[in-house]
């Protein structure tokens, strides 16, 4: 099978709808299909790209990590891309690549089908607080189901966001399939040797925080649970691992909390050579988002045998079980930060708990949500 991803977001751009995409490529390859994918030209190659067509775009004000594709570039090289004869076009993103990845399959004649990476109904308002927060939820949702019925199917994250965009009224054919963990995220990393490199002492109690750095991750709450666990550990340390929007409102928030020296910014990561150190030299990952279509950073730290304290809405619901690698908080500094502090305070529950994790994350394998994806791919083009 040939197809061809379009999206507004990849690598060198670090987030989960790069993570997915190339999750999705590398174990499709491994399967012997042909993946090819049109995205945005960041002046700065990633690490693999071989069968990339980079178009150039321009910086979004609002979100200057992000780009903006110029659509009639992308369109010229149409007498390129007849040639390949796609089987399918999958869009990874509703901006500029939903509406060229559905023009290209129509120019192709072939199906087009788009992954649901993130709830935009609780994402708008973050980066347009100027216009009334319904006015965009509204806005989010008539978006969401004018480009999803447009569609010749749909790929979602978790069963949460499936039962969503029903109730927006998209009706077309969709299948829950999660972005899968690579065998490397299982690969043990060198906890204390991260600390060391990063000056942290390795005794030191340390939550962590891994991901996007932006409004929506609800990291501002994590800091008042940092502030509630010092009062009982007062030597714990906030490890943010991400860059985003979001980072200089929460530097100020954890001055203003008096946090000082109890929290650390340490941007990216290289996912290949720094992630799995990074988890592991966490004692327990903290997660607080009310937007996730998945939380696939959730899994990533249970392979590292890491406790999770989170709270479980969207599409972590559809991640997280209780005991599991997991206990399950209510976002209430009290719930929370209790189960932080008792799990800090007891080596060989993290321990149990984490390993218990690390066996329900090789359950999540890229290769069995590939082989799912597969099936998926046939189901539309036998329709």
């Amino acid at each position: 099978m040939k197809i061809l991803h379009v999206s507004d977001v990849y690598f060198p751009r670090i987030n989960g709808v790069s993570t997915s995409i190339d999750t999705f490529r590398r174990e499709l390859r491994l399967l012997g299909h042909t993946i090819h994918l049109i995205a945005p030209d960041y002046y700065s190659p990633s690490m693999d790209e071989s069968d990339i067509l980079r178009v150039p775009a321009r910086t979004i004000p609002m979100d200057p990590e992000d780009r903006l594709m110029r659509y009639a570039w992308a369109m010229q090289h149409l007498p390129k891309l007849q040639a390949e004869k796609y089987d399918l076009v999958h869009v990874q993103t509703p901006f500029v690549a939903h509406y060229l990845g559905l023009n290209l399959a129509k120019k192709l004649g072939i199906p087009c089908v788009e992954t649901y990476h993130t709830f935009f109904e609780e994402y708008f308002y973050h980066y347009i607080p100027w216009l009334p927060k319904a006015m965009l939820k509204a806005l989010a949702r008539r978006i969401s189901r004018k480009q999803g019925n447009s569609l010749d199917g749909m790929v979602i994250p978790s069963h949460p966001m499936l039962e969503v965009l029903r109730q927006y009224g998209v009706n077309i054919s969709a299948e829950v399939i999660p972005t899968g963990l690579q065998a490397s995220s299982f690969t043990p990393g060198d906890g204390d040797g991260f600390r060391d490199r990063y000056g942290i002492a390795r005794e030191r109690p340390v939550i962590l925080f891994v991901g996007r750095v932006a409004f929506e991750k609800n990291i501002a709450f994590l800091l008042k649970v940092t502030a509630q666990v010092r009062k009982t550990i007062p030597d714990i340390l906030f490890l943010v691992a991400g860059e985003g929007p979001a980072r200089p409102g929460l530097q100020q928030e954890a001055n203003s909390l008096g946090l000082g020296a109890s929290v650390m910014f340490i941007g990216y990561l290289d996912r290949n050579t720094e992630l799995n150190s990074c988890y592991r030299a966490g004692d327990v990952f903290v997660f607080s988002s009310r937007t996730e279509t998945q939380g696939l950073v959730l899994l990533e730290a249970m392979a590292q045998a890491v406790p999770v304290v989170s709270t479980a809405e969207m599409g972590t619901r559809d991640v997280l079980v209780e005991g599991r690698g997991v206990n399950i908080a209510e976002e209430r500094l009290d719930d929370f930060s209790d189960k932080v502090i008792r799990l800090l305070q007891d080596r060989q529950e993290r321990a149990r708990l984490g390993n218990l994790g690390c066996e329900y994350a090789a359950e999540w394998s890229a290769s069995s949500m590939a082989q799912r994806m597969l099936r998926f791919y046939e189901k539309i083009l036998n329709r």
